[in-house]
């Protein structure tokens, strides 16, 4: 159990210096540009395509259109809508190829990453920086590093920059839901009734 307390006091001690390195002027980037969209897509892959999915569950809760890439009832993306990817090295392929896709139907592309200057963040209109491991071991790539079995001692993989971005993500939707004036009783009855 050592290791796990051990873990745990990690996690939480990087969660909480991402919370103090946030850029404000980043942040409001990304809310301005989820609330001028007509439509919101979201997309990662792996743990943090869950963390998309799990966002993307609040933001329909609180009225947005958005949809997840990769599900059979998204729509195409179209000008004046905005993709949200979520890629901790910005390198990942089917991030970098979904931002490329959106580009060039002139919608907006919005990055949260550990990497501003990489290849996705290079497409991307808006940045939110979310630190997670401070050195890359290996190959950036997502499918890459599962295929090679690459693992990490108390927070394997990426799993400081997915629960940060689980948690900054949460806290997005406080924030929105303060400036779209949604109640968690609205919330509740756009929740899902069958499950």
């Amino acid at each position: 159990m050592d290791v796990l307390k051990e873990a745990m006091s990690s996690i939480a001690q990087h969660v909480e210096n991402v919370a103090d390195s946030l850029d404000k002027k980043q942040v409001s980037a990304l809310i301005n540009s989820l609330e001028k969209a007509n439509k919101v897509f979201v997309y990662g892959a792996g743990r943090s395509g869950l963390v998309a999915r799990a966002f993307a569950m609040r933001l329909m809760h609180l009225g947005i259109n958005v949809f997840v890439i990769g599900e059979t009832v998204t729509p195409a993306i179209e000008e004046g809508d905005l993709l949200i990817t979520i890629s901790g090295s910005g390198e990942t392929t089917s991030v970098v190829s979904a931002a490329k896709i959106a580009r060039n139907v002139k919608a907006k592309v919005a990055l949260i990453t550990s990497y501003p200057d990489s290849s996705t963040g290079k497409l991307a209109d808006c940045i939110v920086v979310v630190k997670g491991r401070t050195k890359l071991r290996g190959d950036k790539d997502f499918l890459m590093r599962q295929i090679k079995g690459e693992h990490y001692s108390l927070a394997p993989l990426g799993t400081l920059f997915e629960i940060s971005v689980l948690i900054f993500l949460d806290s997005l939707v406080a924030e929105l839901m303060a400036r779209l004036k949604k109640s968690e009783d609205y919330m509740r009855m756009r929740h899902a009734t069958i499950e």
